[in-house]
Formats: C-alpha cells, structure tokens, sequence
C-alpha cells in the first residue's frame, strides 16, 4: 500500500515503505538487541576519535592552520552536526540496521538506496584498511623503540619503504592483516561480547587524551599561541576540510540500530552525544598540543608523543603512543561493524544474496558477512600502501551525508505525520548546510579518487542490473497480484 504523501515508485525508483522496514524480518533470523545508550554512544565515540586526534592534529596544525587548528575542529564539527542531526531523526524513525542505504531506500528509491549501500561497503571497508596500516606502523615503530626488528617481508605492502626484502621474495603488512582478521573474530562473538571489547577500549582511549589534557595543562606557554592564524583566516578553513574526516563515525554506529534495546529512543541521543563528547575532546587535546610547544615544532606523525618529549616528559609520550595504538583499534570496530550491517541489510532485501543475510543461530550475528568484509580489509591492509587505501575512503562518506540530509528534508514535508523521537532542528536550513558542506568538500578530492569511485560504481550498476534488480524483494512484492 502506498504512504501518503510518497508516490510508491516503480522499478528502479520504488520504495522500501517505512512500515515494511520497521516489521520483524525474522525470516533471516534476525540481530539480538542488547546495545544500551551508553555502550552505542561508546561505538559512537570509538569510531570519531582515532588518528584525527592522535596525528591528524598535529598535521594540520603544523602545516595548515597553526594554534587555530582549534578552528578548524569546531568548523568540521559544525559541518558535520548539520548531518548529525538528519541521522538522528532517521534513526528515531526507522530503528533497523542498514543507516544511509536504508535511509534512502525508503525515501528516495531502490538505486539510490542501492548505490549508497554498494558505496558505503567500499568507504568503510577501505576505512578499516587504512587504520590498520596506520596502527601497524606505529606498532613498528614501538617495536623498534624496544630493538625489536621484525622481518623485512612483514613489515608494509609491497613497494613500500623498508622493503628491501631479497629478490623474488613477497611482502606484505601481517600485522596489519592480522588486525583485521581480529576485528572480525570478535564481531563474530556477539554484538554483548564484542560491545564489551570496545567499550573497554573506549574508555581507555578517553582516559589518555584526558592524560594529554590534565598533564599538558601544566605545561603550556600563552605565547605559543601568538599568532593565532598564522595561515591566515583561509588556513583555518582549509584545515577544516581536513579535519572534517576525524569527526564522523557516527554513521557507522548508527548502523547498529537493530542491535540497540530501545533504538527510536537511545539512538539520536547515542548519535549527538558520541560527536559532543568527541568535539570537547578533540578542542581541549587541540588547545594543550598547540600551547605545549610552538606549532613550528608539532609532529606531523606523532604529535603528542613528541610535544611532552620535548617538555621533559618523555614516560608520558610513551604512554600516549601505546594508549593510541590501542584506542585506534576502535576505529576498526566501528567502521567494520558498520560495512557488515549494511551488507547485510542489503542481503535481507534481496539486493545481495541472501546467503550473506543469515545470522548465527545463538549469537545472532551475520558470521558470513562479517568475515567477508574481514577478509577483504585484510587484504587490503596486507597489499595496498596506506596512501592508496586512503584514496578509497573520503567521497562516499561525504555522498551519504548528502543522501541522508536530502531524504531527510524531503520526508519532514511528504510524512510529516510520522512519529519522531528526534526532529532535526531548524528544517530545512540545518540540513542544507550538511549538503552544502559535504558537496564543497567533494570538490577538494583527487581526480584520481573520482575515477576510482567511477569504476567502483560502475561494477555496482552491473551486479545491480544483473542480480539485486531481480532478486529485490519489492521486485517480488509488485509482481504480487494481492
């Protein structure tokens, strides 16, 4: 039956309706809800802090915008609440797992549902990849600080530096592998178990920025500060389309609807209290490292690991480093949780095999799916230089949001009779500016990264065409004749 207010749409255009999405889809065996407010807000709050605050601050702020990296972190954050709040309202209304791609697929239409959906399996596959390149090489060097050096043809990708492996011999990046793998191992112990795993590294990885904070206060030097925007006001902004990529994360906790015990109630709040705790932690860390020492001086990899080396603390960097090393692990969680969900609401509407849609009879987790995604990023991360797996992680993101924050407008006038347990404030301005901001943001990508999307969308078409179109479960419910 159509929604009032929404034409049902035909072929590539039809609607998943928002009732049909909110049923029990039991026949796949279904996810087990065990997430409370808290433990989402920890994936939440796992999956924006991680590189951003541990180097990525220290990058723009030594080479882009100075102490007014601080400005940069609200500028992003501001952009990225814009989207947040869309999210949040989405989340409200349609509790099941999925996020952007069923966000679109109830509003704008299967291919645009589809095509999100195809592209977020990359974005954050890819997103897994490059952080466990990235902790792999500071587990590297840690091991180095201890003299500890591992095999030349374990430590990158091929071609990559410290690769002088012998002749004919093969390279990889194992322990980058290895994260991978470990992540998926225990996403696959059930959604309770796994929340553990990450909530525990949560709160491990707040209390050393907090370490960072209380300790670097006592350190800094008003003078550091001066000039503020040493780039000028331009720098700022530029760092802020840098930075806008540690402040999401939430999209893919908000994948995890369908595990949460009350989601149209704890998940918005789950969503705007992950980004406001993470954008407090991100403009204090941001104030101390460019107060302890001058931003000349801030480590482009290590920021805060050198920063309290070079005021005579060097225990505490090293505490940092080890505490970074097990916070980003987070990050992994985050974003591969998020892949597998969406793969498998995919695979629940029939536009993914269906094989991939089953759940563990006791765990009540999709085991298939998520090993799928383990092994890729695996390989990924084992075979692919970080530069390269980077490449792959910025534009879908930035095109959900643009996706999320259009539906969202679009449903407040055509459904506004719907129950919502969070209302976007200041519609339609508010999600305007997340699609103003994300669209700007495109247009600083590589040419390089628009063709990989290109062909990565391209073979989305086909399987689309070939398979999902086909196999969608609305294709089966049209040809109904009740």
């Amino acid at each position: 039956m159509a929604e009032p207010g929404l034409s049902p749409g035909k072929g590539m255009l039809r609607r998943k309706p928002i009732d049909a999405i909110t049923e029990d889809d039991g026949e796949s065996g279904g996810l087990q809800r065990t997430l409370g407010l808290w433990q989402l807000t920890a994936i939440g709050v796992g999956g924006i802090i991680g590189a951003g605050i541990f180097s990525l601050a220290g990058a723009v702020a030594h080479g882009k915008a100075g102490p007014a990296v601080l400005v940069s972190f609200l500028l992003a954050g501001i952009a990225s609440a814009a989207a947040a709040f869309s999210y949040a309202e989405f989340a409200g209304m349609i509790p099941k797992a999925g996020s952007a791609y069923t966000y679109g697929y109830a509003v704008l239409g299967e291919i645009v549902g589809w095509l999100i959906g195809w592209d977020l399996l990359l974005e954050y596959t890819a997103i897994v990849s490059v952080v466990a390149i990235g902790i792999s090489g500071y587990f590297t060097e840690l091991l180095g600080f201890l003299h500890i050096e591992l095999p030349l043809w374990m430590v990158g990708a091929p071609g990559t530096e410290g690769g002088d492996a012998p002749p004919g011999s093969y390279k990889i990046n194992l322990f980058a592998v290895l994260l991978c793998l470990l992540i998926a191992f225990v996403l696959n112990q059930g959604m309770k178990n796994a929340a553990r795993f990450e909530t525990a590294l949560v709160y491990l990885k707040v209390g050393v920025v907090l370490l960072v904070v209380i300790v670097g206060a006592f350190h800094i030097n008003a003078g550091n500060y001066t000039p503020f925007f040493p780039f000028g006001i331009g720098g700022a902004i530029t760092g802020a389309a840098t930075v806008f990529f540690a402040v999401f994360g939430y999209d893919a906790m908000s994948t995890a609807a369908e595990e949460s015990k009350d989601s149209q109630k704890h998940m918005p709040k789950a969503i705007l209290y992950s980004l406001i705790i993470s954008m407090v932690l991100y403009v204090l860390a941001c104030l101390v490292l460019t107060g302890m020492i001058p931003y000349q001086e801030i480590s482009e990899e290590s920021a805060f690991a050198t920063a309290f080396a070079d005021v005579g603390l060097p225990v505490v960097g090293a505490i940092i480093a080890v505490g970074a090393i097990l916070g980003i692990l987070t990050v992994l969680f985050t974003f591969m949780l998020g892949a597998t969900r969406v793969g498998f609401a995919m695979s629940r509407d029939g536009l993914l095999p269906q094989w991939f849609s089953r759940t563990h009879p006791v765990r009540k987790v999709p085991t298939r799916f998520t090993w799928l995604i383990g092994i890729v990023s695996a390989v990924f991360a084992g075979l692919l230089p970080i530069e390269e797996a980077a490449e792959l992680t910025n534009i879908g993101i930035l095109l959900a949001f643009v996706v999320v924050c259009a539906a969202v407008i679009v449903l407040r006038y055509k459904r506004p009779e719907l129950p919502r347990g969070f209302r976007t404030p200041g519609m339609p301005v508010v999600p305007l500016v997340g699609i103003v901001f994300s669209l700007w943001l495109v247009t600083f990508l590589a040419p390089e990264t628009w063709l990989r999307f290109a062909v990565w969308f391209a073979i989305g078409l086909v399987v689309y065409a070939a398979y999902g179109y086909r196999h969608s479960k609305m294709n089966q419910r049209s040809d109904d004749p009740a």
